[in-house]
């Protein structure tokens, strides 16, 4: 077996078997706490298609994904669905980060693959709650934006520390209170708790992009606050939306001034 960081991480990313992929990064995770894994690259990592995953769901746009009142069973059911789904991206978006991205500083795997095992932890969670309701992951549509956004930023770690987790898994910070608040009023008290524990493992996850968007700045001496106003813009970045989570945002390691500027173009 090989002891190439970048080698497994690889071979986790692409593997469509949802249970395999999840099994194989706890193992590199271990291995790497171990020491067991090392950092050596002879080849850059290939341009990048498509992350490996299952043959359902379907596919779609966005605008045709299913929503359903949450006063069903299958309302929730579709909810849980979409979040597990944002979850599933996400442990790809985590490996994917310590594959394609070479040469940085150890703490910088450390981190990814911490959040790599969150994210598989948070998506077994929402996975097991479906099965609990009938359903399974597959079991209705979802789109790809999340996937999209890491296709768009593959060539750039600033970018994708950017763009990936200070915008769209930020904008989980600032939805996923009143995505509570509606489990709970609608008597899901099982699915509002597991949100809770995802919410708070969030907020570490958009603290690593923080760090690691301030480390590409400063490597490379750009103003992080202008320069990520001018990336929002040139990726066409999704538009924020209020409520912004100021909390969940500053304790996640957003400054005041980004702050001030999120507020503004919130608006």
């Amino acid at each position: 077996m090989s002891t190439n960081l970048y080698t497994l991480t690889g071979i986790a990313l692409l593997n469509p078997d949802i249970t395999e992929k999840c099994a194989q990064v706890a193992d590199v995770r271990q291995r790497w706490l171990a020491g067991e894994l090392d950092l050596t690259a002879a080849i850059p990592a290939p341009a990048l298609a498509v992350a490996g995953r299952p043959i359902k769901p379907e596919l779609v746009s966005a605008l045709l994904v299913e929503r359903r009142k949450l006063s069903t069973p299958a309302g929730i059911a579709a909810l849980i669905h979409a979040l597990a789904h944002i979850e599933f991206n996400a442990i790809n978006l985590a490996l994917d980060a310590v594959y394609r991205f070479r040469d940085l500083p150890r703490d910088y795997y450390d981190d990814w693959l911490r959040v790599a095992a969150e994210e598989a932890y948070h998506f077994t969670l929402l996975r097991q709650h479906l099965q609990r309701l009938g359903y399974d992951y597959g079991d209705f549509t979802a789109h790809n934006g999340l996937w999209d956004m890491a296709v768009a930023t593959a060539h750039d770690v600033l970018v994708r520390m950017a763009l990936v987790p200070r915008v769209l898994e930020a904008r989980g910070l600032d939805a996923l209170p009143a995505i509570i608040h509606k489990l709970y009023s609608a008597g899901a008290t099982d699915a509002a708790a597991i949100l809770s524990i995802i919410l708070r493992d969030e907020i570490g996850h958009v603290a690593v992009g923080n760090r690691w968007y301030a480390y590409c700045c400063a490597q490379q001496g750009l103003e992080p606050v202008a320069t990520f106003r001018r990336l929002l813009r040139e990726y066409n970045a999704p538009k924020l939306r209020k409520p912004l989570h100021t909390e969940a945002r500053r304790a996640a390691g957003f400054s005041q001034a980004e702050m001030d500027m999120l507020d503004e173009l919130a608006n």
